[in-house]
């Protein structure tokens, strides 16, 4: 489903991902995880051009995404992608959030792109908000609402980067409990977060990064139990042990 060939990004002079190669398949449930400015971010939002590179390709279904002739809007219609802050329209109620890039992009009539709304509305627990305004919501309720409008598109690939970090932690759950049932219905999904719980329950795969590199890479068993890497080791004994006392 996705391929990565020694990509480089830079801010300026900062390199931000350097020579990142990695193989993604489809169905498969990748959380990539390090510590603030390691860069998975920016890698994240690579795989559907909303953070340009400067080196190596990318490949998605086979395609090079930053191939000459690519529709950039056609690409981002394939590719749902949850942000840490919603990103809801708040003047348009919950069902026109879902509906609007269906009808607008995918040209679904009112009535088609409703129905499939509502149903996937019913299936993060919302159908009962439908016609509520966004901003009413709360921050776990908009998140849902967010995947339901992501999946609305019919995207074979969704991409979450960090979509718990803006919530109350009696918030999270919720938010999780949507993203592993779509685990298991076997949608392909890289997610960014800090939710080792998660990364550990539902993910195939692991990546570990720092400084732009993708350090380590294992199923989450060996990962949790038995990194390899020394920055990896360190990262989950910190993580562990967030209030320990230096020595």
């Amino acid at each position: 489903m996705i391929e990565l060939h020694e990509v480089n990004k830079w801010y300026g002079s900062y390199h931000a991902l350097v020579d990142v190669t990695e193989t993604i398949a489809q169905g498969e449930v990748v959380v990539v995880c390090g510590p603030s400015g390691s860069g998975k971010s920016t890698l994240i939002r690579t795989l559907n051009r909303l953070e340009p590179i400067q080196g190596g390709r990318i490949l998605i279904d086979g395609h090079n995404i930053y191939g000459p002739g690519v529709n950039v809007n056609t690409l981002r219609s394939r590719i749902g992608f949850v942000f840490q802050q919603f990103n809801l329209f708040p003047h348009l109620s919950v069902l026109d959030n879902c509906t609007l890039a269906p009808i607008q992009l995918r040209g679904l009539s009112q009535a088609q792109a409703e129905r499939r709304a509502l149903a996937l509305l019913d299936r993060v627990g919302l159908a009962h908000k439908a016609n509520a305004w966004a901003n009413e919501l709360s921050g776990g309720q908009q998140q849902r609402v967010a995947i339901a409008r992501a999946l609305a598109m019919e995207p074979p690939l969704m991409l979450f980067d960090e979509p718990t970090s803006a919530l109350d932690p009696e918030m999270v759950g919720e938010v999780l409990v949507v993203m592993r049932d779509l685990a298991r219905d076997g949608m392909t999904m890289v997610c960014v977060t800090h939710e080792m719980g998660f990364a550990r329950e539902v993910a195939d795969r692991v990546l570990f990064m720092d400084e732009g590199r993708v350090l380590e890479r294992a199923v989450p068993a060996d990962f949790f139990t038995r990194p390899q890497h020394p920055r990896a080791q360190q990262f989950l004994s910190d993580i562990r042990t967030p209030f320990a006392k230096p020595a």
